[in-house]
């Protein structure tokens, strides 16, 4: 079975190819332009872009929204991760948890999958990391210079690419392959 996977960033086509085509699956990926509605809910931005997206190209479609959240701000910055990447990054995040104890968090990860003319089905895996003190790695992008996953005591920027993947959780992709299988 072909899926046909939107999102333009090539280390989520990767994964999704490594966890789904031994299954059985075909991953196709297509880069689309999916208006990224403002909500505060993870789970509706990754609803909303897949069934967009679904529409958009006639067919069935995957699509994946994540981000950080932190219980400690608020589970800020949740939906508005990419903004948050992109503006105060993550120096800001820092200063943002400056006084703070609790420096647990979590990466939701998000993947709605849109059979034609029906409503999303979601399948989320949840990655638990603690923020550091301060930037630390070479490796990777985004907040993985001040993300210690759970168990380890250096952030994911000190791990190369190959061995930075084992941290991360996928059951998004092992749920859903495991509901295609059961259709």
């Amino acid at each position: 079975m072909k899926i046909i996977y939107c999102t333009g960033n090539k280390f989520k086509l990767k994964l999704a190819k490594e966890i789904m085509e031994p299954l059985g699956f075909e991953i196709e990926g297509k880069k689309l332009d999916v208006p990224e509605i403002q909500a505060n809910s993870i789970e509706e931005v990754a609803k909303y872009s897949s069934r967009y997206a679904s529409k958009m190209l006639n067919m069935s479609t995957l699509k994946n929204d994540s981000g950080l959240v932190i219980p400690a701000l608020n589970n800020f910055p949740g939906a508005y991760t990419k903004y948050v990447e992109e503006t105060i990054t993550e120096d800001g995040i820092l200063k943002l948890m400056q006084d703070k104890n609790d420096r647990n968090a979590y990466f939701l990860e998000v993947l709605a999958y849109t059979e034609l003319g029906k409503e999303p089905v979601v399948f989320i895996s949840k990655t638990e990391v603690s923020i550091s003190t301060k930037k630390c790695g070479d490796f990777g992008w985004g907040f993985d210079k001040i993300f210690i996953p759970k168990g380890q005591d250096k952030t994911l920027a000190c791990f190369e690419d190959n061995e930075r993947w084992k941290f991360w959780t996928n059951d998004a992709y092992t749920n859903f392959a495991n509901y295609l299988k059961n259709k």
